[in-house]
């Protein structure tokens, strides 16, 4: 039902919709309007709160079939910012009055953002420096966040800070804390990011100056923020790798139309095993790469340590999804270089999931330590 609906989307938001988005830097009003209409945004919050009560596995599914099918990754993009940053991290560790005021708002379309990355920590996370002090009945906020996707118009923000220094904590892993912030705010500035690609969404500077948030905003238990963050970027991984996986697919489709149609001394090129061979190893390692996603999110719904899968299907679906994009834009040859024919932007796309929402190298290291048992070696 949620690939068939999901299927039902996408008809209407051909790649020559988003090459127009794209272009002009337009954000996709209509689409995220479907997305709300669909339940697609709720699918991660419980029906008490107007959700659709669902898991990661079929998030997953949504995400890779609007990807896959004609969205590339905004397919993936806008529920990972609302649905993930935002439903999922309230409806896992939000307080009753919390979850009242937010969820049935975030179904209702309601736009999020997590402020995590900070130019001075990147992927070390506990290395932050926005520091939220105590003051009174509240705290008040300082620090600057960085690479913020959706920021200048989100209404709602996951804020990651340090209610206490590094230096003060008997365990690195202490000291983090998560706020709930309503937006605008006059305490925060967003300034976007000019980039390389994604230009139907911007990414953001955040400058936080004296921001006074009430201690009913703080979402878990203060000073133990980095235990649920992990329940956040597991999914953030997944949803990254569904994306990886659809964009491969979207493009392979494309270049096997073009290889059939297109004939150079005669024949078909896609009759040339130069042409077949490359198409076909990607898309094997690409339903490989799905499968072990799928397990990632299923462990994940059940409860269970997620995080080596969640790790692996990532490097496996972006290393797949990265060569289902190359070969296609070599089938199409100077066609594929061309904006016309969407395959440039697929690649623009498909490589920074090799950066994000973790480094390439990154979620390498965390297998090498965490599945294969060798030392730390970063």
């Amino acid at each position: 039902m949620i690939v068939q609906s999901a299927t039902e989307i996408a008809e209407d938001f051909s790649p020559e919709y988003w090459r127009e988005k794209d272009k002009t830097h337009t954000f996709p009003e209509d689409f995220w309007k479907a997305l709300v209409e669909a339940g697609f945004v709720g699918i991660l919050i419980p029906e008490g709160y107007g959700g659709g009560g669902m898991g990661m596995v079929e998030m997953i599914l949504a995400m890779e079939t609007l990807t896959s099918q004609s969205c590339g990754l905004a397919g993936q993009w806008f529920l990972c910012l609302t649905s993930i940053f935002g439903g999922l991290s309230i409806a896992k560790h939000g307080s009753e009055n919390q979850k009242k005021n937010y969820l049935p708002k975030i179904t209702k379309g309601m736009e999020f953002c997590l402020a995590l990355t900070e130019p001075d920590a990147g992927t070390n996370t506990l290395n932050t420096q926005t520091m939220a002090i105590e003051e009174g009945n509240g705290y008040v906020i300082n620090g600057r966040k960085t690479f913020i996707s959706g920021a200048d118009r989100a209404k709602g923000m996951v804020l990651i800070t340090r209610t206490t220094p590094l230096e003060k904590v008997p365990k690195r892993t202490l000291g983090l804390s998560l706020f709930l912030v309503d937006l605008p705010n006059p305490a925060i500035e967003v300034m976007p990011i000019e980039k390389h690609g994604i230009h139907y969404s911007k990414t953001c500077e955040v400058y936080i100056t004296n921001l006074k948030i009430p201690k009913e905003n703080l979402l878990g238990e203060r000073d133990k923020g980095w235990y649920l963050i992990l329940d956040t970027l597991n999914p953030e991984r997944m949803s990254f790798s569904a994306a990886a996986s659809g964009i491969g697919l979207l493009a392979i489709s494309k270049a096997v139309d073009h290889a059939r149609q297109r004939s150079v001394f005669g024949v078909p090129i896609g009759s040339h095993q130069a042409i077949q061979f490359p198409l076909a190893e990607a898309r094997a390692k690409i339903e490989a790469a799905r499968l072990l996603n799928y397990r990632a999110a299923w462990l994940y719904d059940e409860g269970q340590p997620c995080g080596a899968e969640a790790n692996m299907a990532k490097v496996a679906a972006v290393e797949a999804g990265i060569q289902g994009v190359y070969h296609a834009m070599q089938t199409l040859g100077g066609y594929g270089y061309s904006v016309e024919y969407d395959v440039e932007r697929w690649w623009r796309e498909v490589n920074l999931i090799r950066l994000a929402p973790v480094t390439h190298q990154m979620a390498l290291a965390f297998i090498g330590e965490h599945v294969l048992g060798l030392p730390k070696s970063y």
